[in-house]
């Protein structure tokens, strides 16, 4: 007691030297974690690093299945970028846990190398760490998607998709190989979603095909992901969330009926799962977007009340500026566009951000409603109270660009570009807007690419290189891009510009072809009703 009390005395009067050696010799006499875990946290705010070592060493051999003394030595490990010396710590604490605390345990190891620069070293430490579990069906999964999913982060897929091979040949209905092989899906990988196709052809459990069907719509899929949910609800009609999917892809795809039985399906799984654990709805952010969504079916159906039935079960907070800002659409779309514009304006700021969302409300539902002198009026005043928002600055540059005002467009991306040059929309516009006016075409294209390195795979910036490909007459480039630009979304403006190039190059049959899944899509899309009428089509 009189060492411990002599430790603390030397710890608060800055002999962090002292207080480290005493603790650390009555943790020893003691054999006591407390004591064991102080003796580090001295040495660590000394910043004594090997000190530290030594106590978690020490610490580790009196207490072999202690998870906070192997946690503390793994961590002072990686700081002090002794990576090859985790190897026999990871395996002294696997083996010391039960086979089902083991596969947790190794699905957690990754975290350890999250900050450590050779990526490459901390996979090698893995891949030597784990060799005790790779032959083991109850943990040699998850051994091998930990070391794959190590691999990802040293930027080897091929040998990630390895590991996951492995693991699943060790044990199919582990989910953890599954799971690898999802986050590897790319087409440059046909190999891992083929894995994950006949993994989940053998009865898995929702979950999975969940964690495929976020994989397939961060992709941009749609079809594809429509197509896992429908499978989703045919094998688990009760789990709620694929109907919530469903339902959603089915309104982008102006599928209102389908889209209306599956929210409303998942509306009344979600209310009873929550009247069963006695859940608050309020919190259910799932229950919100569908109600949201609901509201937009009744909304397109011409059934306002509905639609202000849906929107007042909407009772969350952050949701409330959503809900004004919805029914301020549905009144503009009655004609009573100052009552709307009012209705934003008077809609409480619940968070700290609602005060801008407003001013970005109010400006596009002038644009929605066409009235771009007051869009462009309305952001010169907010720009002139806030100077210093880019964004803003950004809005306005795209109003003045409405009205034909170029040169004030110009004039404000350029000012966005010299604020913060990774703002890559104002490198885009520029591009475009010069691209869409056949002025100075190779500057056009270069602004575009400039955008392009800071989002190299955004379908709408691919859609600006296009058109600046076509305006400089490179017709089967221009082809090349904006057909992929097109399959990874196929938008209306981005068919617009396809159209075109297709025509241009007499492929008239395939213009048609895209003109009529766009058109069936965005029937009221301005860019491709006026490209459509200017070509004659249908």
């Amino acid at each position: 007691m009189y060492e411990l009390l002599l430790a603390e005395i030397s710890a608060q009067n800055g002999d962090a030297s002292s207080a480290y050696q005493l603790m650390l010799d009555a943790a020893q006499k003691s054999r006591s974690d407390q004591l064991y875990e102080r003796a580090v946290e001295i040495a660590l705010r000394a910043r004594a690093g090997e000190s530290a070592l030594q106590a978690a060493q020490s610490w580790a051999r009196t207490n072999p299945t202690s998870e906070s003394a192997n946690r503390y030595l793994l961590q002072i490990l990686v700081g002090l970028n002794k990576l090859p010396d985790m190897v026999e710590p990871i395996k002294r604490a696997l083996a010391s846990l039960q086979p089902k605390e083991r596969a947790a345990a190794i699905g957690q190891l990754p975290r350890y190398f999250v900050r450590v620069t050779d990526k490459k070293q901390a996979a090698k430490v893995l891949e030597q760490a784990l060799a005790p579990e790779l032959n083991n069906p109850g943990t040699g999964p998850a051994a091998y998607a930990t070391i794959g999913n190590m691999h990802i982060l040293d930027g080897n897929n091929e040998a990630a998709l390895e590991a996951a091979k492995k693991g699943h040949a060790l044990n199919r209905k582990a989910e953890e190989p599954v799971l690898l092989a999802i986050a590897l899906i790319d087409p440059k990988l046909p190999a891992a979603e083929a894995l994950v196709s006949n993994s989940l052809q053998a009865g898995a459990r929702p979950e999975l095909h969940m964690a495929y069907l976020r994989k397939l719509l961060d992709a941009q899929r749609l079809d594809h992901a429509a197509a896992e949910t429908v499978k989703i609800n045919a094998a688990s009609p009760d789990f709620a969330d694929a109907w919530l999917v469903r339902g959603s892809l089915a309104l982008q795809q102006k599928d209102l009926v389908q889209a209306q039985t599956a929210l409303s399906q998942f509306v009344k799984l979600r209310l009873l799962a929550d009247s069963a654990s006695n859940t608050e709805t309020a919190a259910d952010q799932g229950l919100m977007q569908a109600y949201f969504l609901l509201a937009d079916i009744a909304d397109q159906n011409g059934k306002p009340d509905e639609a202000q039935h849906y929107l007042g079960l909407i009772d969350s907070p952050q949701d409330a500026l959503r809900v004004q800002v919805r029914r301020a659409n549905m009144l503009a779309r009655q004609g009573k566009l100052a009552e709307a514009r009012a209705l934003i304006r008077s809609a409480p700021e619940m968070q700290s951000d609602d005060a801008r969302a407003k001013i970005s409300a109010e400006a596009q539902l002038l644009r929605d409603n066409k009235q771009f002198v007051q869009v462009y009026d309305f952001l010169t005043e907010a720009v002139q109270r806030a100077p210093a928002d880019v964004d803003l600055r950004y809005d306005l540059a795209m109003a003045a660009e409405k009205l034909d005002k170029i040169d004030e467009m110009e004039t404000l991306l350029r000012q966005v570009i010299k604020d913060k040059p990774d703002y890559h929309h104002a490198y885009n516009a520029l591009g475009y807007s010069l691209a869409d006016r056949n002025l100075r075409l190779p500057e056009a294209r270069q602004l575009v690419q400039k955008a392009l390195e800071f989002a190299p795979n955004d379908p709408f910036i691919l859609d600006s290189l296009g058109w600046v490909e076509f305006r400089s007459g490179n017709l089967g480039q221009a082809l090349q891009i904006l057909q992929g630009a097109f399959q990874t979304r196929p938008d209306a403006e981005i068919a617009a510009h396809l159209i075109e190039v297709l025509w241009d190059l007499g492929k008239k049959d395939e213009a048609r072809t895209v003109w009529k899944a766009a058109a069936a899509q965005s029937p009221d899309n301005d860019t491709l009703r006026q490209t459509t009428k200017r070509l004659g089509l249908p």
